[in-house]
């Protein structure tokens, strides 16, 4: 039972996404340690943290795909989709009293490097590009200063 170790190919470069990967890691070292240990009631909590921090991060990150017209965005719902019905698949086998821990881990390494590596790195380009544009705005009325205003107005 071997932890997860980050690897510098899982970066994106998109720092908030890159962060959010690394929390799912940490989860999935999580359940390593509690298999380990044998803590079922560790395994619970990471798998009900599992599933609402994998969906939040799915919607955040389909959002940047739209946002930025990322043409395979439906194609990448639909494995977030897939994915998310797996982990609760999981935890309804949990609740029933099975010991899903090193198959759940297992999917956990297997689907994290895979997904990262393939489908995330597709839509990379497509989003930092987009954030450059709407952060390169300054313009009175653009994207950023509109923001700024939105949530600091104000305030300071």
């Amino acid at each position: 039972m071997t932890k997860i170790e980050w690897q510098d190919d899982l970066d994106t470069g998109i720092e908030v996404i890159d962060n959010q990967h690394r929390r799912m890691v940490a989860m999935a070292n999580a359940v390593c340690e509690a298999q380990r240990t044998g803590d079922q009631a560790t395994i619970a909590e990471v798998l009900e943290e599992l599933l609402d921090y994998t969906l939040s991060h799915f919607t955040f990150e389909e959002a940047l795909m739209e946002d930025a017209g990322y043409a395979f965005v439906d194609a990448h719902k639909r494995v977030h989709q897939v994915y998310a019905d797996r982990i609760e698949a999981y935890r309804g086998r949990f609740r029933a009293g099975e010991d899903i821990a090193e198959e759940l881990r297992m999917m956990l390494i297997g689907w994290l490097f895979q997904h990262i590596r393939n489908d995330d790195w597709a839509y990379v380009d497509s989003v930092k590009r987009n954030i450059l544009k709407l952060t390169g705005d300054t313009a009175e009325g653009g994207w950023l200063p509109t923001m700024l205003r939105r949530f600091f107005a104000g305030k300071g």
